[in-house]
């Protein structure tokens, strides 16, 4: 597997010859272009590469990716404890403990036949099956990084002191679908933001510039709104990563409470989903890392084989039905799974 090289690719962004590999975020501030992957849990990778270029994305060769069939993914979670969890966050939430949390859960499935299973083949096959505007590949097989995200959702965003969120909350297959509740969770988690990026950001900075715009993505609408502040001086990437990480929209309000529920409900960790996958240029001042969403992965430390992953949930108010939150892991989750097992249809356009 350490055969294959070293890469990075983000919309028709591409990096190569691998510098450096650091878990240290002040690098960040120093110089050079990085690709960026935070896990949930916290671990942190930053590659630094020696050549970025622009290109396109490849076209996708039929049969390089083998990917898994439908029936072939297990879930962390069935239907019933998904719907059980969602039921024991409703009880947090009347007992005043939290207003809103994430469930989540992982899906597996077993990577076989020749071939290396390289992600950017699968990249290849999601740029066109299923575009995104913060799509992106890091390929570091030596550091256990092996990544390919189709994610929708913009994490941080960074133009010198500028720094800019757009956090998600609400979704449907349709506009007609989305809920009071949805509208009432994307203000509760864009006030988690905005207090995060308070923590960092110069008084009386931090703005939302757009509340619960929709916004259309293959096959589904989401609530989207954007929050963004003028970091204080001194306040570089350790201190920006601390106050935002992990993203508000993938774990609830109040932050901390909703993490412990988390801790408590799910069976998985959640590795580079719902972390945050990326690139910062230390030297023009620039970055954009997005929320981890959409993603899959290659574990190769698995027993029995290496393994894709990929990650889906829904947030969870005091309004949420669990069976039709099971149903929005469902929709979230069916697009990306048959990109991934190679029966995809071009959308018409391609990401980057």
């Amino acid at each position: 597997m350490h055969d294959l090289a070293p890469l990075a690719r983000f919309g028709s962004l591409v990096a190569t010859d691998l510098r450096d590999v650091t878990s240290d975020p002040a690098a960040l501030d120093s110089a050079g272009f990085w690709a960026v992957s935070a896990d949930f849990e916290g671990r942190l990778t930053c590659a630094r590469f020696g050549d970025v270029r622009t290109e396109a994305v490849p076209e996708p060769v039929p049969g390089r990716w083998r990917g898994p069939a439908a029936e072939e993914w297990t879930s962390s979670l069935d239907r019933a404890a998904y719907t059980a969890g969602v039921r024991r966050i409703r009880e947090h939430i009347a007992a005043g403990e939290v207003y809103q949390a994430n469930l989540c859960r992982v899906l597996s499935a077993p990577l076989t036949g020749p071939g290396e299973h390289d992600v950017d083949e699968l990249t290849a096959l999601l740029a066109r099956g299923n575009p995104a505007p913060y799509a992106g590949t890091i390929r570091l097989p030596a550091h256990g990084v092996e990544i390919a995200t189709a994610s929708p959702e913009l994490f941080l965003r960074r133009t010198g002191d500028t720094v800019e969120s757009g956090p998600i909350k609400g979704t449907g297959r349709t506009a007609a679908d989305l809920l009071e509740k949805d509208h009432a969770e994307n203000v509760m988690i864009v006030d988690l933001v905005r207090n995060d990026l308070g923590r960092v950001c110069a008084t009386g900075t931090v703005t939302v510039p757009s509340l619960c715009a929709v916004e259309p993505h293959p096959g589904l609408v989401h609530l989207v709104s954007t929050v963004r502040g003028e970091l204080a001086p001194g306040a570089g990437w350790a201190r920006l990563l601390a106050a935002a990480f992990p993203p508000g929209s993938v774990t609830g309000a109040p932050k901390s409470s909703a993490l412990g529920i988390i801790d408590a409900l799910e069976t998985a960790p959640r590795g580079p989903y719902c972390g945050g996958i990326g690139w910062v240029d230390a030297d023009r001042g620039t970055a954009e890392l997005a929320v981890g969403i959409r993603t899959f992965w290659i574990d190769r430390s698995a027993p029995g084989g290496p393994l894709l992953r990929f990650g889906t949930g829904a947030g969870i108010t005091w309004g949420s039905d669990p069976d039709r939150e099971w149903a929005e892991t469902e929709l979230k989750a069916a697009r990306l799974l048959a990109v991934a097992s190679g029966a995809y249809q071009a959308s018409g356009r391609t990401a980057g």
